[in-house]
């Protein structure tokens, strides 16, 4: 019972104990919260006032910024009126003195008048007294005449015919002579101007010297490849001479071969063909085709190419694309020994100089020179004359008369019609004729070389026709659809037989006809 008391006690004393620590612990917190109630209500009066003072200080600025621009516009504005004021006294003292200017020339003017006024009534007074003069040398003359008339016993017509006759006949031999004298000063006034413009024009153009060869020769890394281009059965070199026309020269030179070729085109696009190959590493018949096809393709693009650039070059203007692809292609022309291309642009700026000199259009003669054998990249094709082809060609696309009467006066089909026209005539004949421009040897064999493809070319059935070793064969190939082996054997014979009556050669010619059938299909 005592213990139970005991527990009892100690429990309420435990509860009073708790509601005590519990009242004095909210009076402690209960007086936390007002302290800190107390430091924000002086934190927020601190806050406040420090932004009443910031507003006071913007407003204080404000004002003064306010105060500086009005004084800086009513700066600019007096600067202003100064300026304007400054001016309008300028303009007044400038029209004041334009006045006065005007004022003295309009009292100039008017004393002009006044001096051409007397002038004019001096005029006409002295018209009067030449009047009264002119009547009086008429009437003395008069006198003179009828006192004449009266002592020679001539009429005045009888006296005009005899003073006259005299007077024509001293006139004819003083003409005569005087004609004589002219045409002789204007013969060498002409010689010692047209010595001086050849000399002008052949010191200020330095043209190089311009030859082409017959051959190529192709450095091979190694000798191993010289087997490698014969191929087997000498299957290779057969398919490339066969394709390109040409002949490819294998010997004992060190890692060297030789391509050889009347036709400069031709042989250019054999020499690049070989050297693709080389590079590619693989040859064979069929790439051997391909890469022939890829190589043609590009000189087709390469020709049209340096046609412009020389266009661009000669300051030439619009020129249609087809001349361009023209004239890229004479770089693959020779006449003479000397390259087609070299020789237009030689004669061209030659003729600018000639026509400056003369006073003629340097453009049109430049234009004119480098289009006077425009036929000449034709010719190995189509055959016939160059002067007739580039004639044809240079009126298809619309070239001027000028450019034509060039093609037509060089050689000598019509008559010079122009300054310019006269200007390409005497640069033509200068770059023929300068020492070594040109070798009659080698247009000889040329022209030998064109015959026999022409002859070949003639007969029906042929595709293409390749003069090569030096003139010694003629290789013919001809259409499998259209000749049969049989014919072909008679299209030999024939070729032969004409080239024995048209042509004079040294030895004797091979003609090989070549007649190939290839059938292509493809799986799908």
């Amino acid at each position: 019972m005592d213990i139970l008391l005991k527990a009892i006690e100690f429990i309420i004393f435990g509860i009073i104990v708790g509601v005590i620590t519990y009242l004095i612990a909210k009076k402690i917190f209960s007086s936390n919260i007002n302290v800190l109630l107390e430091q924000a209500k002086a934190k927020a009066k601190a806050i406040e006032y420090e932004a009443q003072k910031l507003l006071n200080e913007h407003k204080i600025k404000q004002k003064e910024v306010e105060l500086e621009l009005k004084q800086k516009y009513e700066q600019k504005q007096n600067s202003l009126k100064q300026k304007y004021e400054q001016k309008m006294s300028d303009l007044e003292k400038e029209e004041y003195k334009i006045r006065h200017e005007l004022e003295r020339e309009s009292q100039l003017l008017e004393n002009e008048k006044e001096r051409l006024n007397r002038l004019e009534n001096n005029i006409l007074n002295t018209d009067s007294a030449n009047r009264r003069i002119r009547e009086q040398y008429e009437s003395a003359r008069k006198e003179a005449i009828d006192l004449l008339s009266d002592y020679t016993k001539f009429s005045l017509q009888e006296a005009k015919e005899i003073l006259l006759g005299l007077l024509e006949e001293e006139l004819v031999e003083e003409r005569a002579h005087m004609i004589r004298r002219y045409e002789t000063q204007a013969k060498q006034e002409a010689q010692r101007k047209a010595n001086y413009i050849l000399a002008q024009a052949t010191t200020r153009y330095a043209g190089e010297y311009a030859s082409e060869r017959l051959i190529n020769v192709i450095h091979l890394p190694n000798d191993d490849l010289k087997g490698r281009i014969i191929g087997k059965e000498g299957r290779n070199i057969r398919t490339l001479e066969m394709l390109s026309g040409v002949d490819i020269i294998v010997d004992d030179t060190p890692n060297t071969i030789v391509v050889s070729s009347f036709n400069l085109y031709r042989r250019t696009i054999a020499l690049k063909t070989i050297e693709a190959l080389i590079e590619d590493g693989r040859i064979q018949p069929a790439r051997i085709e391909e890469m022939y096809e890829r190589v043609s393709n590009q000189m087709e693009e390469q020709i049209l190419s340096e046609g412009e650039e020389i266009v661009l070059d000669m300051e030439l203007g619009y020129m249609h694309p087809e001349l361009k692809k023209l004239l890229g292609k004479m770089k693959y022309r020779a006449s003479f020994g000397q390259n087609a291309l070299g020789h237009s642009i030689e004669v061209a700026k030659l003729a600018a100089i000639i026509a400056g000199e003369l006073g003629g259009d340097e453009k049109l003669a430049r234009r004119a020179g480098i289009l006077h054998d425009i036929g000449k990249a034709l010719t190995q094709e189509l055959g016939g004359s160059h002067v007739d082809l580039g004639v044809e060609v240079c009126s298809r696309y619309k070239e001027h008369p000028v450019v034509i009467n060039a093609i037509l006066a060089h050689h000598g089909h019509e008559e010079i019609q122009s300054v310019e026209c006269a200007a390409v005539c005497a640069a033509d004949a200068l770059s023929a004729a300068r020492p070594g421009a040109r070798r009659e040897a080698l247009e000889n064999f040329l022209k030998r070389m064109q015959d026999l493809e022409s002859i070949a070319l003639e007969r029906f059935g042929v595709k293409q026709a390749y003069a090569i070793s030096a003139g010694r064969e003629v290789r013919v190939i001809v259409e499998a659809d259209l000749v049969s082996d049989d014919e072909s054997i008679v299209l030999a014979r024939e070729i032969a037989r004409d080239i024995q009556s048209n042509l004079q050669y040294p030895g004797e010619i091979k003609v090989n006809v070549i007649r190939e059938l290839r059938t292509i299909e493809y799986a799908k």
